[in-house]
């Protein structure tokens, strides 16, 4: 277990940025693999949901608060984000059908940040230097380990989040009794990586589809079973950075594989829930979905055709505001580009054009 105090483990923040800068870079490479195996693919998946719904059947639905917990550095490219995402939480936090409780941004940089007065912030302390390598997202399950033993919360669920999510929907608790709700990834894939698996969860346990998935975000999880899987899901990713062969194949989601075989240690299935998320410009529509992940580029030519692996014409992409927040009122795309990417835009313009003090940040 790491220390729970360690000031020499601080990083600084110059280093923290070149760290930031440097997996931010890393993702967009991984983001470009993951299209690529993704051209040609249907809406429909290989995942099976792991909760039989026939066991579901009695338990209450809605109705049961949840905490919104996202993990977040003190980097720029971080802040602006956070500040984005948590206005469309005031938005729809009490609209009908909504279950959203309490919001922390839970900062892993060891120290506050000039957001502390504008999003309810709560500071954990980031891994001893060195200890991530330049994975910083590593500190994820570290920041939550150290929130969910100090800090008051009084929702008896929580919500992780990233800071590349806007709430386009209102969202109601998808978790069901001690079932927690995820998204399923396509690219997570513990049966195609059975050798693997097999180091951190053991045969006798049970089939590697005991896997799920899934990564830590989105996920609505009852904090008492949070608590118990947190520490698992660091120990776990830590030592899968430190196996290279591990490493090497997970690479950028290893954290996620890290949460998807800790919960399976401790016997914690997830109900996959496809409509909890969607990810332009892959998903075209919004519909009722509820969040809006905008991981990928957005790139089109004037004809509103998608040009992704090349810079487009008209283009939206979060990289391109590493160093300071996208402009307000941002040009909208053109015609024949999917609703999915243009309601995108019109909520970061929403957003900006009502966030005070939005370009001095």
């Amino acid at each position: 277990m790491i220390p729970r105090k360690n000031n020499m483990g601080r990083v600084s923040p110059l280093l923290l940025v070149l760290l930031a800068l440097g997996f931010f870079f890393a993702t967009y490479n991984l983001v470009t693999m993951i299209i690529h195996n993704r051209v040609g693919r249907s809406n429909s998946t290989e995942e099976f949901d792991p909760v039989p719904k026939s066991g579901l059947s009695g338990l209450k639905a809605s109705g049961r608060k949840f905490h919104v917990a996202l993990t977040a550095t003190d980097a720029p490219y971080s802040k602006w984000q956070c500040r984005i995402m948590y206005y469309w939480y005031k938005k729809m936090k009490d609209r009908a059908g909504s279950d959203m409780g309490g919001f922390t941004r839970v900062l892993h940089s060891g120290k506050p940040d000039n957001l502390m007065e504008e999003i309810p912030t709560f500071v954990v302390d980031p891994l001893p230097e060195g200890l991530d390598r330049g994975y910083i997202v590593l500190n994820r399950p570290w920041a939550f380990v150290q929130w969910l033993e100090k800090a008051p919360i009084e929702e008896e669920y929580i919500l992780m989040a990233e800071p590349d999510h806007v709430f386009a929907n209102p969202l109601p608790n998808l978790a069901l009794g001690d079932h927690p709700a995820a998204f399923p990834f396509f690219y997570i894939k513990p049966s195609e990586h059975e050798k693997i698996i097999r180091k951190y969860y053991p045969e006798e346990l049970g089939p590697v589809t005991n896997v799920d998935p899934i990564g830590n975000s989105p996920v609505i999880i009852k904090k008492s079973i949070l608590e118990k899987i947190a520490p698992t899901w660091m120990n776990v990713s830590l030592r899968m950075k430190d196996d290279p062969e591990t490493d090497k194949a997970f690479g950028w989601v290893l954290e996620m594989y890290g949460y998807a075989v800790a919960s399976a240690l401790h016997g914690v299935r997830h109900i996959l829930r496809k409509d909890f998320m969607l990810q332009p410009p892959w998903d075209l529509e919004v519909g009722k979905r509820f969040i809006i992940h905008y991981t990928y580029g957005c790139d089109y030519n004037m004809k509103g055709e998608l040009t992704y692996g090349k810079i487009g014409e008209w283009r939206f992409d979060k990289r391109s505001y590493l160093r300071g927040p996208p402009p307000k009122n941002l040009t909208l795309p053109p015609p024949g580009v999917p609703e999915s990417v243009v309601r995108l835009v019109k909520m970061v313009n929403e957003a900006t054009a009502n966030i005070p003090g939005w370009e001095t940040e």
